[in-house]
């Protein structure tokens, strides 16, 4: 049970007004708020450890080390992977995708498929068509069916072919809040012999994860989702597959040698990690993973699932409002898109924000999807663990008043 009076107190920027209304942030989906504990690491490293990680041998440089690997560590067992090795400190999300696109993309030809769904965010389908250009390799696509689930049959007849070597699938929809069967999907990849790779971005932090048990090759997400700072991510990859990949990108930090004529690369994660990496970044994102496992991802995971219920209950009850995403009573991750037959998407976020209430409009970089679905966009609310259900009616109420104004 989470103790939402106490635990508001740890977030400054929900305690203020827009409109001249008390805030009620609903666009967690987007970026997640940042607690006073997270922001304290932030200052405590510019303050008093502000140095290069791993390459010098004066004090202020090996505290800076030290806390970075520590974050490393307890990412690691945050989601569950075999060793700190397997984690890969990246901008994002984005970037941890880009990253095993373009390497892999040095191993396929003509003869070989991706495949990934139809609800992808832009994210997880622009670099595989990148990847498809530059490799000459077929991109296949999981067509999503009515109830906002994957078709898992044409999934079957992908991997029959023998073609695919890589499965493409994000873990929950940041437009419908489906969650994807992430452990059956992975396992009919490697029944297949292809690799898989999860978009975790809307999942890590709102429930648990254990990487292990979802058996796929990769898994990526950002920290700027589950209160970390902004611009820092993480990339997964199983020891034995990290081994095979080459780095995608050159410099500093990633070789063992280096002549004039050719350079030999260190080990992952380094191998991946080319550069001066946001060492402030990384000591946030750990911070925010010991905030998170203070409160607990179940009780977060309950928090969340009560909240979207309250909220799709009353939502489905307004007049010319169409629900996307899991029909009410399915399992729903914790956001609510919907459209209003009265108002354009970006008419009613901007009349909400008049209200206080922050929500997201548009196509959520889900545009297949949105044209899936005959939709220009969504409105759409995301919850997170600060979140209250007092909220949740406010923003019910300021949807009536929205459909009685533009009606």
């Amino acid at each position: 049970m989470i103790d939402l009076s106490q635990l508001r107190q740890d977030f400054p920027i929900l305690h203020q007004q827009v409109g001249g209304e008390p805030l009620i942030y609903f666009d967690n989906a987007a970026s997640s708020q940042k607690p006073r504990s997270v922001i304290d690491a932030l200052v405590r490293y510019y303050e008093r450890d502000n140095a290069n990680v791993h390459r010098g041998l004066h004090e202020l440089s090996n505290r800076a080390t030290a806390q970075f690997e520590a974050a490393r560590s307890r990412v690691a067992r945050f989601i569950g992977a075999a060793s700190e090795r397997e984690i890969i400190f990246t901008r994002g999300t984005t970037e941890s995708i880009n990253l095993v696109a373009h390497a892999m993309a040095e191993k396929w030809g003509p003869e070989d498929a991706i495949v990934v769904s139809g609800m992808e965010h832009h994210s997880n389908l622009v670099p595989w068509q990148m990847a498809a250009q530059r490799s000459g390799a077929s991109l296949w696509h999981v067509p999503v069916l009515d109830d906002s689930s994957l078709d898992l049959g044409v999934l079957k007849q992908h991997l029959s072919t023998g073609r695919v070597r890589l499965l493409s699938c994000v873990h929950v929809s940041n437009s419908l809040g489906s969650i994807n069967p992430v452990p059956e999907i992975c396992d009919m990849a490697r029944e297949a012999g292809a690799l898989s790779l999860i978009d975790g971005a809307q999942a890590v932090g709102h429930f648990p994860v254990d990487v292990a048990k979802l058996g796929c090759d990769f898994y990526a997400f950002s920290g700027h989702k589950m209160c970390a700072p902004t611009g820092i991510g993480v990339l997964w990859g199983r020891s034995r597959v990290l081994e095979n990949l080459p780095p995608w990108q050159g410099g500093g930090e990633m070789i063992e040698s280096v002549t004039l004529e050719r350079s030999t690369y260190k080990e992952a994660p380094a191998r991946f990690e080319a550069g001066t990496p946001d060492i402030a970044g990384v000591i946030g994102l750990g911070a925010a993973v010991d905030y998170l496992e203070r409160i607990g991802l179940p009780a977060i995971e309950a928090h969340g699932t009560a909240l979207t219920q309250r909220a799709v209950e009353g939502l489905v009850e307004l007049p010319g409002l169409r629900l996307l995403g899991p029909p009410p009573g399915k399992p729903r991750a914790a956001l609510a898109s919907f459209t209003l037959q009265c108002a354009h998407t970006h008419d009613l976020v901007e009349f909400a924000n008049t209200r206080g209430l922050a929500l997201r409009g548009g196509h959520h970089c889900t545009q297949p999807l949105m044209k899936r679905f005959k939709a220009a966009g969504s409105s759409r609310a995301s919850f997170y663990f600060y979140n209250t259900a007092d909220e949740v009616d406010a923003m019910l109420r300021i949807l009536r008043e929205a459909i009685n104004f533009f009606s």
